[in-house]
Parts: C-alpha cells; structure tokens; sequence
C-alpha cells in the first residue's frame, strides 16, 4: 500500500450548501439524508478550501442569498465547488445555484467572494442546476472571472483543468500513480488510453510514446484535453490522436497498439471495451481502478479466454480515512 500525507491532502471539495436565510451551512450530507453537516475547520482538506468555505458562507450571509431546500426545491445556493492549483496556491470556485442565471442576490455575493479572496483567487464560475436531482453540476458554466482553467503538471506537459473536467482530490498520490504507469510504458510504444480525461496520464508518457491515441466522453474533459495538446510543440501534437465518445464504441482504438491504458469511473470498464481486449489482447494493458468490486468482476472477464494475465498489482491509498484504495494492475498477453 502506497500512502501519502494525511492532513491537507484534498485539493479539491465538493461541499452541499443548506440551512436558513443568514445561517447557510457549507459541509457533508449525512449517510441517506440530505442533512448537511457544516465542516468549518476539515482537517483532510487542503487550508485554503478551508478558507474559501468561511468566504463563501459570509459572503452568502451578506448578500442574504437563500440556501436550497431539497424538499421544497427553493433557494439559491445550491453547492460549492473549490478546486486549489497547486503552482498557484490559488482557488478555482465554483457557486451551483438553482437559477438559470445569477439572480441579484447572487451576483452581489460573487462581487464579494471576488473582493475577500482576493490575490487567494483563481477563477470565479457560476453553474445553473435547476434540476431536481441529485446530481451536483449542472451542464453549462459562466466564467465570472480570472483564467479559464487550471493548470497542474506531473512530470510531463501541461494538463488543463476548466471548472467541469474531472480531477483527482489527492494529487500526491496521484502523481505517484501517474509515476507508476508510466515505469510500465517501453520506450516508442504505441499506445491507446481510455477515459482519458484531460490527459494527465496521456500527456505525462508522451515523451516515451510513439503513438498515443485518447479516447474520453466528457465533454468538459475533452475541452480541457485540447487546451493541453494547444501547447503541445507540432512534433508531440503529431503523435496524438483523439477519440471522443463512449469506450465501449471506441474500443477499436486499441488495434494494432502495444499498451492500452485505462482509468474508468468506479463502475469499471465499458463491457465491450473488457470484451475487446481479452479476445484482442494488447502485449500490456495498465488498468488503474477506482472500484474494487468492479475491478474483480473485470479482470476475471480479461483473463477468461487464456490470452491475459495479471502480471503484477499495487494498491495506493487516494482517498485516506475511507475505504476506498485506487488499484493499478498491469496484465500481460499470454
């Protein structure tokens, strides 16, 4: 088990936002409820969400914005997204309201998140999320300001984080696994990674790859793959090939290469894409998990015709004080 600090890790947060009018509280639903425990002081939590968390619920408080109400699904505030750029030490944030649009009351309490955090500020976005769900982010974001994403590196060339793109939390961690995957990539490789995101695994092996082909479905992931490959000199652009949509429906990405590469959501990999690769095995596939159960129910399907096996494994500890270990398995053709 390859473990990391466990104080101040989490360089991002996702925090509910309910209560009353002039007593918001910014925290934790409890297990099955949607009772937010208010989290003032988080001690997993890098200090300037902290601090971007007393901010936001003073800022609400004197701009006198409502807090949502899930039952009644009313009020404004609906949840705030706090993500810290490293390089910076600077805080991306992100207000999820129910209203199309910033009403009043919300633009006022922006101009003061904008005012209080001053220099400690990256990026300030507004996300509409009028649905009654319990999804957290709705589609569309409205850049209020500072730059249009962030950018973080591991060992590689930039990687571009716009406010709707999926990261990891524990980016010591993940930076080891990014470390980790790549001591597993030869030299000139041809390559396929799946569910890419914005590249932070694809462009970190880029120096070592011949080829590399990156499949991802999110769009928001995907605009931040191509803010990354925009920088990329035309020599390391060339070798980059990127294929949109779901993995299972680009599976064929993975014909003809050496490595395929892989970092699904907890769910696990796309049914036809475990189809594709245990019938059509690469010479190496580096599968990084997110999901344990999913994980087990996956390898046993990539070694059930005889053409794969599980060649070695290592758990790393990204999430500390849960349950959860983030496993990285390379399998190799028989």
């Amino acid at each position: 088990m390859i473990s990391g600090q466990m104080t101040g890790f989490r360089l991002r947060a996702r925090l509910a936002i309910r209560g009353r009018l002039g007593s918001p509280k910014l925290g934790l639903f409890e297990l099955a409820t949607h009772r937010v425990v208010h989290i003032p002081h988080c001690s997993v939590q890098h200090p300037l969400i902290n601090r971007v968390v007393a901010v936001v619920r003073r800022a609400l408080v004197d701009a006198r914005v409502t807090s949502y109400s899930d039952k009644a699904h009313l009020g404004l505030a609906r949840y705030l997204q706090v993500a810290v750029e490293r390089s910076s030490q600077t805080a991306q944030v992100v207000i999820v309201a129910n209203s199309a649009t910033p009403a009043p009351p919300l633009a006022a309490c922006f101009d003061l998140i904008r005012e209080r955090l001053g220099s400690e500020l990256h990026s300030l976005w507004f996300n509409a999320n009028r649905e009654r769900s319990n999804t957290i982010l709705g589609a569309e974001f409205q850049h209020w300001c500072g730059p249009a994403s962030m950018v973080e590196r591991f060992g590689g060339a930039a990687v571009h984080y716009p406010p709707g793109a999926f990261g990891q939390n524990n980016l010591e961690i993940a930076q080891d696994i990014i470390e980790h995957v790549r001591a597993h990539i030869p030299q000139g490789a041809r390559i396929a990674e799946f569910y890419a995101g914005v590249g932070a695994i694809g462009l970190s092996v880029l120096g070592q790859a011949g080829e590399i082909r990156m499949n991802e479905v999110s769009p928001h992931s995907l605009h931040g793959l191509e803010l990354g490959l925009a920088e990329l000199d035309p020599a390391d652009r060339a070798k980059i090939s990127v294929v949109p949509g779901p993995a299972g429906d680009a599976r064929l990405a993975a014909s003809g290469v050496q490595v395929v590469i892989a970092d699904p959501p907890r769910k696990g990999l796309d049914p036809e894409l475990t189809e594709y690769l245990s019938r059509h095995p690469p010479e190496r596939f580096v599968y990084v998990s997110c999901g344990l159960e999913s994980f087990l129910d996956d390898a046993a399907r990539l070694i059930s015709h005889g053409r794969l096996r599980l060649a070695a494994l290592t758990a790393f500890n990204l999430l500390p004080f849960t349950e959860h270990v983030e496993t990285v398995a390379r399998f190799e053709r028989v």
